[in-house]
């Protein structure tokens, strides 16, 4: 569910000095020398680690951060072996900026993202740095299932098995720890998934981010359509981080003949720092502010009789290109939860280039009627509104408002025109 930094526990190999001076040795020497590198690297390919009974797991769970990929938090899974000095924290959520296309890869949602490992630590100070709250929840696993969990990690963690194609509500970095954690433990694990709340999963991404990044909350509402107002089941709210832990937390595991707590241990690693909210300027401020001074001016307009459509051209370009945009996201990207978007309906794409078609002087006979359909779909809009943001609110009276202006104003041209 975010980048993590690339540069964090990466070793990168330097030149060898025997490198330079191979050459001087004689062709015999060197090939049982290449030889017996041969019979060494594969059977060290072929060991596999064991870890020691003293080895513990643990699920990581980051709070959000301010960055929009960061917005829902972080989750890993670390295991660590004082016995062998073993410190890795895997983690699915890497993606590369420096991946080609990126932008349209990331729009169309094929961008790949990679389980990756690193120690904790160093990614522990990156997220203390960013003022994150960092939790430790150790699980309660015996010796054989911490090491298939560990061998299932690395072999998702060959070149060939590394990436997969991430689903922000149905596969992503928290999704795939809980799907790990099954195939470890197997029937030994109760894990019922989050039961603490019912909600749907745009109703899941307003909690997140509705007062912490209410901008970036309304143009996700935008862009996610029908699916994401399905209720998700105990199992998919586990897409969230913290839902994750919660779910971690109420699972159970056998040892023996009885059923144990899965979390042995819960440590806070770290607490983020309550941090001042600047930002005062919200989409609901805003659309309210913008919906009292439309009706001032257009009121205004009315009684004054003043036809002037250029609020109308840039207010209605802006609907057809957001309409547009739902589009390309509808058919042209690959999200799962961007189909069957209704604010189609109020958003209407063929605004352009229809809005270009209309002046004072000039009114073609079918506006009218694109008039009184657009109408319709505006009040069809408004059956959507118990599932979306409220925001919206503003937005359907300000064209509601400009749609009567129009109309009002379209038929006085007619009128003046049938009269001369």
């Amino acid at each position: 569910m975010e980048k993590m930094n690339d540069e964090l526990g990466i070793m990168r190999a330097e030149s060898l000095p025997f490198v330079r001076t191979i050459t001087h040795y004689r062709q015999g020497t060197f090939l049982t020398f290449f030889f017996f590198c041969l019979v060494l690297f594969s059977f060290s390919s072929k060991a596999q680690v064991q870890l020691s009974p003293q080895a513990k797991v643990s699920l990581i769970t980051v709070g959000p951060g301010d960055e929009l990929y960061s917005s829902f938090g972080h989750s890993a899974l670390w295991i660590y072996d004082p016995v062998y000095q073993l410190d890795r924290a895997y983690s699915y959520g890497t993606f590369s900026f420096e991946t080609g296309n990126f932008y349209i890869k990331f729009l169309r949602g094929t961008l790949p993202y990679t389980i990756s490992v690193n120690p904790l630590m160093p990614q522990f100070y990156y997220w203390q740095q960013e003022n994150r709250s960092v939790k430790e929840q150790e699980l309660n696993l015996s010796t054989r299932q911490k090491q298939r969990l560990f061998d299932y990690l690395e072999t998702n963690l060959l070149p060939q098995n590394r990436e997969y194609q991430y689903k922000f509500f149905y596969d992503n970095c928290s999704t795939r720890l809980g799907d790990a954690l099954k195939a470890a433990a197997g029937d030994s694990l109760t894990f019922p998934g989050y039961t603490r709340d019912t909600l749907s999963f745009r109703q899941w991404i307003d909690r997140y981010a509705y007062v912490q990044k209410p901008w970036a909350d309304f143009g996700m509402d935008l862009a996610i359509g029908s699916p994401s107002d399905e209720i998700a089941t105990p199992q998919q709210a586990t897409f969230l981080p913290d839902n994750l832990s919660a779910a971690f937390s109420d699972a159970r595991v056998k040892a023996g003949n009885q059923e144990v707590p899965l979390v042995m241990e819960t440590r806070e690693l770290y607490t983020a720092t309550p941090e001042a909210d600047h930002g005062w300027l919200t989409p609901k401020l805003f659309f309210w502010a913008l919906a009292i001074l439309i009706a001032a001016f257009t009121v205004w307009q009315i009684q004054q009789n003043k036809l002037n459509f250029t609020l109308d051209k840039i207010l209605f370009t802006l609907v057809g290109l957001t309409g547009w945009l739902i589009l390309l996201l509808w058919f042209g990207t690959n999200h799962g939860v961007t189909s069957w978007n209704w604010d189609i309906l109020w958003a209407f794409p063929l605004w352009i280039p229809f809005v270009f078609s209309f002046s004072k002087t000039h009114k073609p006979a079918w506006f009218q009627w694109f008039l009184i359909a657009y109408g319709v779909l505006l009040l069809c809009a408004t059956a959507n509104l118990l599932k979306h943001n409220y925001v919206l609110i503003p937005i359907l009276l300000i064209l509601i408002m400009r749609v009567y202006y129009l109309n009002n104003s379209l038929e006085k041209i007619g009128n003046v025109k049938s009269q001369g």
